[in-house]
């Protein structure tokens, strides 16, 4: 029988990049998403045998979740935005929209933002992790009619917040 330790460093290495850009997505912040998956890497550790026999993954992603909810609770949803691209436009503008127009990483990263962290959560479980409505349910501990709504939710503030990219949003709910 393999030793827990020896599994458990395997299962964070093997992991620990695609659950660090999750968690980038979910809070927003590089350097918040580094504690949180620290946090919950640690949280893990503490039960990895048991966990290790069901699904790491989503552990780490209700953990993740579940302390970044708890982390704004307390501190409030205060956002720090760094340096602008030189020629990115903001989300939010109100400026006519040229439909040439790309929307960059920073766009998404932005706009994203904008969700409530529910909606970010299920729209970055969904659509970059790509997980099942049940899958996500189980992850965050909701319905899948949360899933559902939060998705539609988010995916109808992302159109208004990026109407450059409205088409390429069409049709994703049918996939949810």
């Amino acid at each position: 029988m393999p030793d827990p330790g020896e599994t458990y460093v395997a299962y964070v290495r093997a992991r620990q990049s695609a659950l660090l850009r999750s968690a980038a997505l979910i809070t927003g912040d590089p350097h918040r998403a580094q504690d949180l998956l620290q946090d919950a890497l640690i949280k893990l550790a503490a039960r990895w045998e048991r966990v290790s026999q069901g699904s790491p993954d989503a552990f780490v992603r209700r953990v993740m979740y579940r302390d970044n909810i708890s982390q704004w609770r307390r501190h409030g949803r205060e956002v720090l935005v760094g340096d602008v691209a030189e020629g990115a436009r903001p989300v939010g503008a109100t400026s006519p929209v040229d439909p040439s127009a790309r929307v960059t990483g920073l766009d998404v990263r932005r706009a994203l933002l904008e969700l409530t962290d529910k909606q970010r959560t299920v729209l970055v479980l969904r659509y970059y992790d790509d997980l099942s409505e049940t899958q996500i349910a189980q992850t965050l501990g909701v319905s899948n009619g949360t899933v559902k709504s939060q998705a539609h939710a988010g995916l109808r503030r992302l159109r208004q917040l990026l109407p450059q990219a409205a088409e390429a949003l069409v049709g994703t709910e049918e996939t949810t």
